[in-house]
């Protein structure tokens, strides 16, 4: 049953992403920034609602209290934890400003997503040119801040398997300092029902916790990663203790 869900939920973010796509590709000719931002925002909340309706894939947020503070002078890092596309769809829909990703330029060759994704205002590096990526990072970062965005980065760059732990790097981190902005550490347990590589989801319920603000002022990179990690993780095992009880150390911190 949960295979046959999946097939349908596929050609569910197939059909919808046409039209949403072609839609906010003919638009961007005309209109940038935040109203073609929420035009693709929409697929996501396609994509969001397919996964609960299709697969019995729900969520909880907690901590929504900690942004409360914030509008639309307010620069902002959010940190989450990765484990699943889910995310990845999920926190556009979730916050109450247009979020810049900083993701891997690859995705833009996805058709119809990647060619609409490209349009809006994200921060895609090149993983294999570090010192490049990282300016284009600062740079962009600093930009779209100063514009109403919210920049968003998973510090562990990669998913990670349920119950695993991937290198938290300094990335979010030193670009917070640079812009003199807080980060937000969040906690995902996504893996539950949408596991690493697997095509089959599974309902259940995907726990999002969003902890308070971290100020960044006198800070260091490392330093300040190490505090969002400490609260990511902790939190992780909180919200989903099954996944991390009885695995030794090691095998919790293999990516």
């Amino acid at each position: 049953m949960n295979f046959l869900r999946s097939v349908l939920y596929a050609l569910w973010l197939a059909v919808t992403v046409v039209p949403v796509a072609v839609v906010a590709i003919v638009m961007s000719i005309f209109v940038r920034g935040e109203r073609l931002y929420w035009v693709c925002a929409f697929w996501l909340r396609l994509a969001v609602w397919g996964a609960k309706v299709i697969c019995g894939v729900r969520y909880r947020v907690r901590g929504m209290e900690h942004l409360a503070g914030f509008d639309r002078r307010d620069g902002v890092v959010l940190l989450p934890k990765h484990q699943s596309a889910w995310e990845t769809f999920a926190f556009p829909v979730l916050m109450p400003h247009p979020l810049a990703y900083v993701f891997k330029r690859e995705l833009l060759y996805i058709p119809f997503f990647g060619w609409a994704m490209a349009r809006l205002d994200m921060i895609h590096i090149d993983r294999g040119r570090r010192a490049e990526a990282w300016r284009k990072v600062a740079e962009q970062g600093k930009k779209f801040m100063a514009q109403g965005n919210w920049v968003i980065m998973f510090p562990e760059g990669t998913r990670t398997p349920r119950g695993s732990q991937g290198e938290y790097k300094t990335g979010g981190t030193r670009l917070a300092i640079t812009a003199g902005v807080p980060v937000v550490p969040i906690a995902v347990t996504s893996a539950r029902c949408w596991p690493k590589n697997a095509f089959v989801k599974k309902p259940g319920l995907i726990e999002v916790s969003i902890g308070a603000p971290i100020p960044s002022a006198g800070r260091r990179p490392d330093e300040l990663m190490r505090e969002v990690e400490a609260w990511i993780e902790a939190e992780m095992r909180r919200l989903d203790p099954e996944a991390y009880g009885d695995l030794p150390e090691a095998a919790v911190r293999a990516a």
